[in-house]
């Protein structure tokens, strides 16, 4: 008897959990079966009206509990098409392009309502658009201009920092592209549309796309996202210095920054280029097709005498690193120990480094300064790995006296041998 009781305790208790999993998952089931009639016409038709619920389960607004009704108004549960499209309802139908922004911001400006969703999140976005040329022509009238669907996409928005998203660090410039490339559609706004063929080829973009680093600059990095604009010509090397600190202190010691403005030339572009950057190297102080300063001096002048002090200077100390490092190399081929050297050499590269920095005060006093260190050790280095291919050396002079002392006892021992045999 106790047995049975016991099984049909067992029995009682799967019977009622089996009851409770069956009533939440029918829970779930009938919530995720949520009466949609908007979704269920257009996904059967054609774009651009058509949205998928495939599509719709992808948007960032669907998956925070939003429906159609929350952009375009309507009540989506009701199967009649007037009651379902009914202005009583709220039903707003079609948003009109430049009623885009007011409509994004009457959710993403409150942060009482956008606090509940992401705490995080910026809501100033709203305030900061009609600042940007793109606000600015809209409101004049100008209706090829983008607003926040034209970046974001309308039905499948996705968050930033999800890689398929139109404005992930990855895709954002592609998705400027798509307006700033196209030659007809940019007719009339007189402006370039080879920004993301230079874009392209730019250090920035190798970064990127390459190297993978989300933090390299793209589009919205110098011109803004929201507030877009382009930076005037006195503060182009404001936005450069948010990355690039050291050389926009230097540039701030040098005579170019008062030459540059005074004739109103738009700073670190002039020799950088702005959106086909390329890898500085020390080829851009030379006369070669890859130069730039002769681009503004004129040959012999003392401006071209301290480039040329410059280049040599940098070439000096690139040589002795090298010279450096080829020793060691070899010396290490050997089994020398050298890591103290090697470790050495890291510093002088690192004074390297600071001296093409430095490039940007032109001051020669202050680019000797960092030559000078690194050459001392590149020169210790050199000297490290000279007195380790000497001892090298000795230790095969010690070497081969060793062997032929082995040979010399072998040849005694065989003479020995025989000697005792006979």
């Amino acid at each position: 008897m106790a047995i049975l009781r016991n099984k049909l305790r067992r029995f009682s208790a799967a019977c009622y959990f089996g009851l409770v999993g069956f009533v939440v998952l029918a829970a779930c089931l009938s919530y995720g079966q949520t009466k949609n009639t908007c979704l269920d016409c257009h996904s059967a038709l054609p774009d651009p009206l058509g949205v998928s619920q495939e599509k719709f389960s992808q948007d960032i607004h669907s998956q925070k509990g939003l429906t159609c009704a929350s952009c375009h108004g309507g009540d989506p549960s009701s199967d009649d098409p007037d009651k379902a499209m009914s202005r009583k309802a709220g039903w707003k139908g079609k948003i009109d392009h430049k009623q885009v922004p007011q409509l994004c911001g009457s959710c993403h400006s409150d942060p009482a309502y956008i606090r509940q969703f992401n705490p995080s999140l910026r809501t100033d976005q709203l305030s900061q658009y009609p600042t940007s040329v793109h606000g600015k022509r809209l409101a004049a009238g100008d209706r090829n201009v983008a607003v926040c669907t034209d970046c974001h996409s309308v039905h499948d928005i996705r968050a930033p920092s999800d890689p398929r998203s139109t404005v992930n660090p990855v895709n954002v410039a592609n998705t400027c592209a798509r307006c700033h490339a196209d030659a007809d559609y940019m007719k009339g706004y007189s402006i370039p549309t080879d920004q993301f063929a230079k874009y392209s080829t730019s250090v920035h973009h190798e970064a990127l796309a390459v190297r993978g680093d989300l933090s390299a600059p793209t589009c919205p990095t110098c011109h803004g996202n929201h507030g877009a604009a382009p930076p005037g010509v006195d503060r182009v090397e404001n936005v450069c210095s948010n990355c690039h600190t050291f050389q926009a202190q230097m540039y701030e010691k040098s005579t170019h920054k008062t030459a540059f403005e005074s004739a109103s030339l738009p700073g670190c572009v002039v020799c950088h280029s702005n959106h086909g950057i390329g890898h500085p190297t020390d080829a851009k102080l030379g006369t070669g097709p890859d130069g730039v300063c002769m681009r503004c001096h004129a040959p012999g002048d003392r401006c071209d005498q301290d480039r040329a002090r410059l280049q040599d200077s940098l070439s000096q100390l690139d040589g002795a690193i090298k010279s450096a490092d080829q020793i060691l190399g070899v010396a290490e081929s050997f089994g020398m120990e050298v890591s103290e050297a090697r470790l050495g050499q890291d510093q002088a590269r690192d004074s390297l480094t600071k001296a093409r920095v430095t490039i940007h005060s032109f001051r020669k006093d202050l680019v000797d300064q960092d030559i000078q260190a690194g050459l001392k050790v590149a020169a210790k280095d050199l000297q490290a790995g000279n007195e380790a291919m000497v001892e090298r050396n000795r230790r095969r002079v010690g070497l081969g006296i060793s062997l032929i002392a082995v040979g010399i006892v072998m040849a005694g021992l065989w003479l020995y041998i025989k000697k005792i045999e006979s």
